[in-house]
């Protein structure tokens, strides 16, 4: 006992200093695991993120569709990304009475900038049983153009055709009116407006 006093009292400064240091060691030791912890913790978070921001990009956001033929309110329309042609036709009013639905593919996914095109009963949408629709500012984009049907067209329809405006659609449903169904295309003729040059430019769109 003796001994460990004059230790003590010939190295207190020293084992002092020894303690201090050992301390600090293991208080450092056992904070190091909290430390890293958290870093992971952090790394972990923003990695999370991340990849909530990534897949949030890629499923939100919008597509307009341009949707035509026999609905009841034609036009341009804003749908979520993902939208199914259903969707598009509900937005435009649902259809018309005459639409022929044994085209339409309603369960087809919506691309931005298509057209979305609803034929009427007799009439048929070129080179697909589907729905026509074409990418906008597509470079085949005309020779996907539907054929409208002279003696079923609306006028909403008849104004798809290049050249033709509400005027001359109105003076195609008189002249139906008032003469019955075309029997040709090249009868479009007898209507007022349409000389050989204008029936010869769209007579590809046109049946009967």
């Amino acid at each position: 006992m003796e001994r460990l006093k004059e230790i003590w009292e010939s190295y207190r400064y020293q084992l002092l200093i020894l303690l201090a240091v050992v301390g600090l060691v293991g208080a450092w030791l056992i904070k190091r695991p909290t430390d890293a912890s958290q870093a992971d913790q952090t790394m972990a978070m923003g990695s999370t993120s991340s990849m909530t921001s990534v897949v949030s990009s890629s499923v939100g956001g919008k597509v307009c569709v341009d949707v035509k033929g026999a609905v009841k309110h034609p036009g341009v329309y804003k749908l979520k990304n993902g939208a199914r042609v259903n969707e598009a036709v509900a937005a435009a009013g649902g259809i018309v009475d005459n639409a022929d639905m044994k085209q339409v593919n309603l369960a087809k996914q919506l691309a931005d900038q298509e057209v979305v095109y609803v034929p009427v009963n007799g009439e048929t949408v070129p080179g697909t049983s589907t729905v026509g629709a074409a990418n906008a500012g597509s470079a085949n984009a005309a020779s996907e153009a539907p054929i409208i049907n002279l003696n079923t067209a609306t006028k909403e329809q008849l104004c798809q055709i290049t050249g033709i405006g509400d005027k001359k659609a109105e003076l195609i449903l008189q002249y139906r009116e008032q003469h019955g169904q075309f029997k040709s295309v090249d009868e479009l003729k007898q209507v007022s407006g349409f000389g050989d040059k204008t029936v010869e430019k769209i007579k590809d769109q046109l049946a009967v």
